[in-house]
């Protein structure tokens, strides 16, 4: 799928807001895989996807990832927030024929990170959190370290969202901690 196809199937789904920060993340995406060595074309295209769905109610979303068991399911039983990421990747497969299994995962990970994410993953993992149209506490700091080292970005990103949620006491998906265990290694060894 070529982006100019993907930017035109969003603005069709999305509302002008979440249109406008998705252009946004596929640009800052690009920026990344430039800065990072990854592949521009498939970092803009999962960061145009990776919120395709949001939208969508959450017996659709449900609906979705219960039709095809795999790792997202237990996702079902933290915030429906989360959802959106597990069924856009089943839509864009259904619907656009994306198979690459980097970009499916960009897209399925880019709210919670994973454990031993790859440079795709980390790249629209830290593209939705920095994009130009988000303001709020803590993103310039990210910003600062994405412009030096991607791992300690996301390593900021990621302790400042379960920093967050604790203080709001919501729970925490399991797979953003063992990013964040994941990453404290990574960056101790480095």
């Amino acid at each position: 799928m070529k982006i100019e196809e993907a930017e035109k199937a969003i603005k069709a789904i999305l509302p002008e807001k979440r249109y406008r920060h998705s252009v946004g993340v596929s640009e800052t995406a690009g920026m990344l895989a430039e800065q990072y060595g990854g592949d521009k074309d498939r970092a803009k295209l999962a960061g145009m996807l990776h919120d395709i769905v949001k939208y969508f109610s959450d017996d659709e979303l449900k609906t979705m990832i219960l039709r095809k068991p795999g790792t997202w399911g237990d996702c079902l039983d933290y915030s429906d927030k989360l959802w959106h990421a597990p069924a856009g990747a089943i839509y864009i497969e259904e619907n656009f024929g994306i198979v690459d299994s980097d970009i499916l995962n960009a897209v399925i990970y880019h709210t919670t990170g994973r454990k031993q994410m790859t440079l795709l993953e980390k790249i629209i993992f830290l593209a939705d959190y920095i994009e130009p149209g988000r303001d709020f506490p803590g993103v310039d700091e990210v910003r600062e370290a994405a412009k030096q080292d991607l791992n300690q970005a996301v390593f900021l990103e990621l302790q400042k969202t379960i920093t967050h949620l604790l203080s709001k006491s919501q729970s925490v998906y399991p797979k953003t901690f063992e990013a964040y265990n994941d990453l404290v290694q990574q960056l101790k060894n480095k």
